[in-house]
């Protein structure tokens, strides 16, 4: 992977960080409002519910992209950290912050349907 390469995934993994940064204000969501009519409590409910899904999503991604600026840093990056080969330049282009080659991630998502495999942390498999 070349410098220049290298450089603009960094800023789109910097501009990631940022976008999500600035999108976590939904905390005010998870708010739980007492309302004496029972179609407000079950709006309440649905629309704190998608501020935790939010959340959490937010949170896994944000994670995602520390972790692939951490393997900028120790020079993995562009490695799936399960198979060791490169992963392709196209694949990083969509998703800066993927860790795993295409393969690798196929066969993950199919562990983690059927419950199969555990996940690894990818930060130990980068050091």
């Amino acid at each position: 992977m070349t410098t220049i390469e290298l450089k603009t995934l960094r800023t789109a993994l910097n501009n990631k960080l940022a976008e999500i940064g600035s999108s976590n204000g939904s905390r005010e969501a998870l708010a739980i409002d007492m309302s004496p009519d029972e179609l407000d409590r079950i709006q309440n409910a649905s629309e704190r519910e998608y501020a935790m899904r939010d959340l959490e999503r937010n949170s896994t991604r944000l994670r995602e992209v520390r972790q692939a600026l951490l393997r900028m840093e120790h020079g993995v990056y562009g490695t799936c950290l399960n198979c060791e080969e490169e992963i392709k330049p196209r694949r990083l282009s969509a998703i800066p912050w993927a860790a795993l080659c295409i393969s690798c991630q196929e066969a993950a998502d199919i562990a983690a349907l059927s419950g199969d495999g555990e996940e690894a942390d990818p930060l130990e498999l980068a050091a």
